[in-house]
């Protein structure tokens, strides 16, 4: 389904029945849907009239499906019959199947338990925000994903639903619906932030009424934190998690993006933040050992807000919870007072030359340049040192295409061994349905030539 009101009820219709919920992204071909529903052994499928079709043309596919239901079609209104019983459930029966994005490979199915979803619930409350009776939650990024898991804290504490009339919406009525509603706060993947500050600093627009923007998903860049914090005032605040730990791993608060006489604020504006109350974060070697404050290694985390395992899959199940711990294959490393800085993932790190060069450091040096819009460092093999870096960059309507000033910044600012040996000018960065840069078909690119 894409966003709309019988979301939320489906939702909590499927848990208050006892049944597991699997939302499917809306944005994905019909076929990636049919493997989920396949996968999943779904038997009921809701869907939103716009996708009705296509969910009936891969039907055939879905041995366990029985019916599909549209929303808001007379099949729909007959389903809002008597009330019935809640079931009972354990806490640690599934209650969500989240299907992780599937940028190298077939998506696997997080099993989020009715515990699971209770300790997010409460971690949220602790670290990330907090509201009122009739506050309100934008929901302008997909349900399926981190916009539908902050509905429970909104619903817990009677805050308004409010979903853009065609389900996704623009910046121009996302900042409508600001203004209609009090104490707004929505979740946004870092490109629409962008997008909102990109408006912002065109059309003056009143902020009043935002209370946060919880931002997570990809990198977000010290230059745009900056932009986003003069377009909208202290309002950001990051989450860092995965499908499998729920927005969950580590927060950087409101209070911590705003304490800007501390220090090291840069230092810390760039980080994921610290660990949430829920869980415990560690950064380990190849062998699971810590490693030294300020070295990098695998972020490790473990607590009630992790997954039970992968659907039907025992194999990536043990391998990713091994020792008790979700290894998350991403790379970071924690500073003195807790703090989590985030590299790149594992598979990311390119290595030239026998060093390790992350590039997200890259990335962040070449942002500073008023004509970079958006910029992704990936690795391409060479016979002697056996990567080297590459830059795709897209820059602002106008501006020029001048690897030069973008070389000179480099050097300026990174070793010399670090700087990208070719700068590839695109229109735009391939992403996913999540709008996470997809670094796979880059690479291919380059294999293309």
């Amino acid at each position: 389904m894409r966003n709309c009101p019988a979301y939320v009820e489906a939702m909590h219709a499927c848990w208050h029945a006892g049944l597991i919920a699997v939302p499917i992204n809306a944005k994905l071909h019909p076929r990636e849907m049919q493997y989920i529903l396949d996968h999943s052994g779904s038997r009921v499928a809701f869907v939103t009239e716009d996708l009705a079709e296509a969910v009936h043309a891969v039907a055939g596919d879905v041995p366990s499906l029985e019916r599909i239901v549209v929303a808001e079609s007379a099949d729909h209104r007959r389903l809002r019959g008597e009330p019935m019983a809640m079931a009972a459930a354990a806490p640690r029966d599934t209650a969500w199947l989240f299907y992780t994005s599937g940028t190298t490979g077939r998506p696997k199915g997080a099993m989020l338990s009715h515990q699971v979803l209770h300790s997010f619930m409460m971690s949220y409350f602790a670290d990330v925000d907090t509201m009122e009776p009739g506050d309100a939650i934008i929901h302008w990024a997909p349900m399926s994903h981190g916009s539908g898991i902050n509905m429970l804290p909104n619903i817990a504490k009677a805050a308004v639903q409010v979903i853009p009339p065609d389900g996704h919406g623009d910046p121009t009525t996302v900042f409508d619906l600001i203004g209609a509603w009090r104490g707004v706060s929505m979740f946004a993947a870092p490109t629409m932030v962008w997008r909102l500050v990109d408006h912002a600093e065109r059309t003056p627009v009143d902020t009043t009424n935002l209370r946060t923007i919880i931002y997570g998903g990809a990198p977000m860049y010290l230059a745009d934190l900056k932009r986003a914090h003069a377009a909208f005032g202290f309002k950001l605040t990051q989450i860092y998690g995965q499908g499998e730990s729920p927005m969950t791993i580590t927060a950087l608060s409101r209070a911590m993006h705003a304490d800007t006489g501390h220090p090291r604020w840069e230092e810390r504006l760039a980080s994921a933040g610290v660990a949430q109350s829920v869980v415990e974060v560690r950064v380990c070697d190849a062998d699971d050992r810590d490693v030294p404050t300020g070295e990098i290694g695998e972020v490790l985390a473990r607590g009630d807000v992790v997954m039970t395992g992968y659907w039907r899959n025992p194999e990536a199940t043990a391998a990713t919870l091994r020792g008790g711990w979700l290894h998350t294959g991403d790379m970071g490393a924690l500073d003195a007072d807790g703090f989590l800085t985030l590299k790149d993932r594992s598979k990311d790190m390119i290595i030239s030359g026998g060093s390790n060069i992350y590039p997200r450091e890259v990335e962040e040096v070449l942002l500073r340049h008023p004509d970079v819009s958006e910029v992704s460092i990936v690795g391409r093999p060479h016979p002697e040192w056996g990567e080297e870096v590459i830059a795709f960059v897209v820059t602002r309507p106008g501006a020029p295409r001048d690897p030069a000033a973008l070389d000179r910044l480099c050097l300026d600012n990174i070793a010399r061994f670090k700087r990208p040996k070719d700068y590839r000018f695109v229109d735009a960065l391939p992403k996913n349905n999540y709008g996470k840069v997809l670094k796979t078909a880059l690479r291919e690119l380059l294999a293309g030539g």
